[in-house]
């Protein structure tokens, strides 16, 4: 096989960021000799997740879109000119043979300069409600693929999320008395998982920290990702006898942190709602309550397909985790049967489905 060069471009948060790495690790596995270029821009996490992954990395101007009429909307033709004219650049440095976008400020600009070169477009949409870069390049691109069921893009393909190899090839059985160790939990409790992305969320958080207690007395143990910039909510302890809480900054292993639960109380992000689902780990989704409602859009499958609940930010209260989540923790036969509904629903195979349609499409 002929090897491929291929720019991918997906930057700004690790919403975008983490497929976009997914991707190009099947690309890399599908034909070793490719060359591989992230686009990004120098105000995302790409700045440093990219790199550690080992991939190369070329910056452009961002092109932040106002989500309201402001005087700022008369600044983004020409904003856009320059990152599209440095997109360019890069294309015909790397001599692309084709795009990959997964969205967001810096997809927008690639994609444009891909058209204007007459090179091959493939799109990844992970949010169930697709953004404004996505809607645009799916109406000329040669491949549109998207994460959820029912999006709506025309000509899309549903191949799930992109995640990174320690998530797809994870087994949470043969995994949990490892990871319970590795976080300081006990091997045979109840475990609890709670966090709120890789900032954290402010009412899961107020919430866990009234409700702490009583889940302990139930003899729940608790895993929380309480978010960088958060203070960490201050338990009584781990004496003899009593439920472990555990509360961390961040988790850097999602996957033995999804192989010590039994159950996630989180955010419905695209990539949590995929990741959950591939391994089988049930969950009750507390959706972000601002945006256009795509995270509950993004949960709302899994929800249906029986591995979740959904309770509204609103609605969470220390008796909701004291009562519908613990409740939901404690019943064994409940908890199987929704961790084999969403390991149903779930896809571990996304990632090397878009690396068949981005060899394709070069080809």
């Amino acid at each position: 096989m002929t090897s491929r060069r291929i720019v991918l471009a997906g930057g700004g948060t690790a919403g975008h960021i983490e497929p976009m790495l997914a991707v190009a690790d099947a690309l890399r596995i599908a034909d070793p000799g490719g060359s591989l270029t992230c686009l990004g821009t120098a105000r995302g996490l790409e700045v440093s997740l990219v790199p550690a992954r080992g991939y190369e990395l070329e910056l452009i101007p961002p092109v932040p879109l106002p989500r309201k009429p402001t005087l700022d909307l008369l600044l983004v033709p020409g904003r856009l000119w320059k990152s599209v004219r440095e997109a360019g650049r890069i294309l015909r440095a790397t001599r692309a043979e084709v795009v990959v976008g997964f969205g967001g400020y810096v997809a927008l600009p690639a994609y444009l300069a891909a058209r204007r070169a007459h090179i091959p477009i493939v799109v990844h949409e992970q949010n169930s409600v697709p953004g404004l870069a996505n809607r645009i390049a799916a109406r000329f691109a040669d491949v549109v693929a998207v994460t959820f069921p029912g999006t709506p893009l025309a000509r899309a393909e549903v191949v799930g999320m992109p995640l990174r190899p320690t998530i797809a090839n994870l087994d949470r059985a043969a995994m949990r008395a490892q990871a319970r160790a590795h976080f300081g939990l006990d091997p045979g409790r109840p475990t609890l998982l709670v966090f709120g992305g890789s900032q954290g969320a402010r009412s899961l958080n107020t919430a866990m920290a009234a409700a702490m207690d009583g889940l302990r007395a139930k003899n729940i143990q608790i895993l929380h990702a309480v978010g960088g910039k958060n203070l960490v909510v201050d338990g009584p302890g781990s004496a003899a006898g009593t439920a472990p809480y555990v509360a961390l900054p961040y988790l850097e292993r999602m996957d033995l942190a999804y192989a010590a639960a039994d159950l996630a109380l989180c955010r419905a992000g695209a990539v949590t709602c995929a990741e959950l689902a591939a391994v089988g780990l049930p969950a009750v989704f507390v959706p972000l309550p601002i945006g256009n409602g795509e995270q509950r859009r993004n949960a709302e499958p899994v929800v249906e397909a029986g591995g979740g609940l959904l309770v509204e930010d609103s609605a969470l209260s220390p008796d909701v985790i004291r009562g519908v989540v613990a409740d939901l923790l404690l019943d064994d036969n409940r908890l199987g049967a929704m961790a084999a509904a969403t390991g149903r629903f779930g896809r571990r195979d996304a990632a090397g489905r878009m690396a068949e349609l981005v060899l394709a499409a070069a080809r």
